[in-house]
């Protein structure tokens, strides 16, 4: 017996699992959706964050965009910003 839609589960895209070594790997900047999901925020509630002002890192704010920097993503994250190369 098959079903003929196919659950939530089976569909979802699987999460990235963002290590320090990935954020180090992003180079100086990402975007507010990519920092939101390192630290575990969609992208809807990133961007409503983002200009509330209320993002939990400072952002650049280049014409209409954001930039994170990958510097303060770590430092959140506790980790050595020192070691990174070529931040």
């Amino acid at each position: 017996m098959t079903t003929a839609t196919a659950g939530a589960d089976e569909t979802a895209r699987p999460r990235r699992v963002w290590t320090i070594d990935a954020v180090r790997e992003l180079g100086s900047t990402t975007d507010v959706a990519t920092a939101g999901a390192i630290f575990g925020i969609g992208r809807s509630k990133s961007y409503q964050l983002a200009k509330s002002g209320e993002f939990p890192v400072h952002l650049l704010r280049i014409g209409r965009r954001y930039r994170v920097p990958v510097p303060s993503i770590l430092d959140l994250l506790g980790a050595d910003v020192s070691s990174a190369s070529g931040l």
